[in-house]
């Protein structure tokens, strides 16, 4: 068995991220989850058409087992960022190979290689799962897919946040702003950005400090020149969190 290799990627904000191959194990308990409910929901169309004529049901339950055979995965992958049930039970996700979200043309194509992927009773995916060194089978390769693992993003670092006691942008006007104009989504990306920057190389890591400091000031409307873009994104974030920091604090 080959060990598996970790992938290193570049994230739209071209911060690095390493990608972990799923284990063998995991996936097959992910595809008996979800052969699970494929064949609940199988029989429930099927005690559906009981009462219907013999010829209407026998059509009925095939077009639809068909449909959710073959559709089921599909339509989880995309609609779900790459999770069935099964795979977000186990913490896993299939992605482009690049670290995006599954297409529908790569989700269409792997599984429909899973046919291939079964015989002899998936041996052939077992076997190149075991192989590769990304636990790809078939079908991942031939739609440049990984099942990866499903890492939670880190807990936010608040006494790290406490530290800045000097933080220039807290006054009530740019509390106001930054309550108004910064999103959940916002918040979120400005908070990885920073727990990622000691991981960015220097040159890297200052242009992106600046570029998004930069649109800071402007949306917040900051005539702070002095500070860096990396002491406004920080300085942001410290009145993002102060909140939950302060809630910390609080005794029970």
């Amino acid at each position: 068995m080959i060990g598996v290799q970790a992938i290193q990627v570049m994230s739209p904000e071209h911060v690095a991220i390493e990608l972990v191959a799923a284990g063998f194990g995991r996936r097959f308990l992910a595809f008996l989850l979800d052969s699970a409910v494929i064949s609940a929901a199988i029989s429930l169309v099927g005690y559906a058409a009981v009462p219907l004529p013999g010829w209407l049901q026998i059509m009925l339950t095939t077009t639809a087992g068909f449909i959710i055979m073959w559709g089921y995965h599909i339509v989880c992958e995309v609609r779900w960022r790459g999770q069935s049930p099964g795979k977000r039970i186990m913490q896993l996700r299939v992605v482009d190979a690049r670290g995006l979200p599954v297409g529908v043309r790569q989700s269409l194509v792997r599984n429909l290689v899973r046919a291939l992927d079964m015989v002899p009773l998936g041996g052939i995916g077992m076997a190149s799962c075991l192989i590769d060194a990304q636990r790809r089978r078939l079908g991942d390769l031939a739609a440049d897919t990984l099942v990866v693992e499903e890492r939670q993003p880190p807990a936010p670092d608040l006494a790290a946040l406490s530290a800045r006691r000097q933080n220039s942008l807290d006054t009530p006007r740019i509390r106001r702003q930054v309550a108004l104009r910064i999103g959940l989504e916002e918040r979120e990306f400005l908070l990885a950005l920073c727990q990622r920057a000691e991981r960015i190389d220097q040159e890297a890591r200052f242009s992106l400090f600046e570029a998004v400091g930069g649109d800071l000031r402007t949306r917040l409307g900051l005539d702070q020149e002095h500070l860096s873009g990396e002491n406004v994104v920080r300085g942001t974030v410290a009145l993002l969190y102060e909140s939950a920091l302060e809630r910390r604090r609080r005794p029970a």
